[in-house]
Formats: structure tokens, sequence, C-alpha cells
């Protein structure tokens, strides 16, 4: 191989190969030592999230000034994003309709209420960006509200099979349980959001400081993304319990 093949390769790649691997392997050995299930799931998300980012990077690169091509991306995202938050509540054609609709509404809905007052300009590049932030925000939301909706019924079944046998409705019963799913789920959302700038530093608005972006400006981007991601989330969340809330029979525990 000639010296010339080398030339485009960026010096800090190895060692952030090398940053890499021993984040991954401490991550492993804390899991393998404190025995938790499926050790091996962060090791392969790290390994798909490296194949993915490079796949998309080369597909960015050529997309991201035309409009069509950005409209296909984003509902590949979508469609990505309600696979992935079904297959963890358990697959079948009722899951799958609840995530999708419930991801898609939410992230439109904030969406287009963004571009829609002006908070930001509507641009292919503001629509990309802030369309995969929404979108990847929603699908942990359903995923985390879903999830603790199941759980909170199969843990409170008596409770809710008690409200059945006295003439509730079966959404009724669950009500209370569907309330506390989408206050869980929203609990890590809220949080990053108030010690945003105190703790959390978004890496949209890091990047966009480093990138030449004043401040200000990365600050004001930020925000616009927070406050979407919140109402999208809100959205997303009530949609996932209001298509699981009526329950009827025990349902089976999410492994």
């Amino acid at each position: 191989m000639t010296d010339a093949a080398w030339v485009d390769v960026p010096p800090d790649v190895l060692p952030s190969v090398i940053g890499v691997v021993i984040l991954a392997a401490i991550t492993t050995v804390v899991l393998a030592a404190f025995r938790v299930p499926h050790l091996w799931a962060p090791l392969s998300a790290i390994a798909r999230g490296a194949v993915q980012l490079a796949v998309i990077s080369v597909i960015l690169s050529g997309i991201i000034t035309s409009p069509v091509w950005i409209g296909l991306a984003l509902t590949v995202m979508l469609c990505i994003a309600a696979s992935v938050a079904t297959g963890r509540i358990g697959w079948s054609r009722r899951a799958a309709l609840t995530m999708s609709t419930s991801i898609v509404t939410g992230a439109l809905v904030a969406g287009i209420t963004v571009f829609a007052t002006g908070a930001l300009e509507f641009t292919s590049r503001y629509a990309l960006a802030i369309g995969a932030i929404i979108i990847g925000n929603a699908m942990s939301i359903a995923t985390l509200t879903g999830r603790m909706f199941t759980s909170g019924v199969v843990d409170h079944w008596d409770e809710v099979e008690g409200w059945l046998a006295l003439g509730a409705q079966p959404r009724a019963s669950t009500i209370h349980l569907a309330r506390r799913a989408v206050r869980e789920a929203l609990v890590p959302t809220i949080d990053q959001t108030r010690t945003t700038g105190l703790v959390v530093l978004p890496g949209a608005f890091v990047g966009a400081i480093f990138g030449g972006i004043s401040p200000i400006e990365a600050g004001r981007f930020q925000l616009v993304v927070l406050a979407a991601i919140l109402a999208a989330g809100s959205i997303t969340a009530a949609l996932v319990v209001s298509w699981m809330g009526p329950v009827r029979v025990k349902p089976t525990a999410l492994g």
C-alpha cells in the first residue's frame, strides 16, 4: 500500500479507536462483575453505532442539501425508531401501530411547531438536525413509557383486576398506572433540560460552538431543541399509554 493511501486518514482516528475500545471493555467488565443479564448488549450497540455512523456520514455528505433525500432519510429514521421501540415491548401488529403512530405524531407536531413559528429557519440542514434529535428522543420515551406501563400493570395486576371486577372500564382501571408511566418516562428528559448548562452540555450546543457559531446563537438553537424534545416526548408518551391503556388480560412480563 502506498503512502498516499493514508493521506486522508485523520491523525486522531487511532487514539479514538483505542479510547472507544477501552471504554467498551470497562462497560463489559463492570456488567460481567455485577452479573447483569445481556452484558454484551452495550458492546454490540457500540459496534453497530460505529458502523452506522460511518455509513450515515458518507450518505449525509451527499444528501445534506437535497430536501427530497432528507425527507426520505427522516422517514427511514422514523421507521427504524418505531421498529426498535416495538421490539422493546413485544412484537405484534397492535404494538407496531402503537409505537409508529405515537412517535410519528409527536415528532411531526414538534417539528411543525418549530418551523411554523419561525423558531428555526426551515432549511434542509435544520430539518435534518432537529428531526433526527426529536425522533431519537421520542423513540426512547416511547420505549420507556411502554415498558413502565406494562411492568406497572403486571406488578399491580390484583388491583387492576379488582377494578375490572367492580365494573370499571379497562382504560379506567389502569389510568393511574398510565399517568405514572408517562411521568417516569419523561423524568430523564426533564432532568436533562433542567440541568443543561450546569451539568449537561448537549452535543448540538458544543458542536455548534466548535463550528464557529456564537454561544448565544448556539444556546438559542439548543433551547428550541430541548423544548421540541419535551413536546414530542409528552405527546408520544401520552399516545402510547392511550393505545395500551385498555387492558383486559394480564400482560406478559417483559424481559
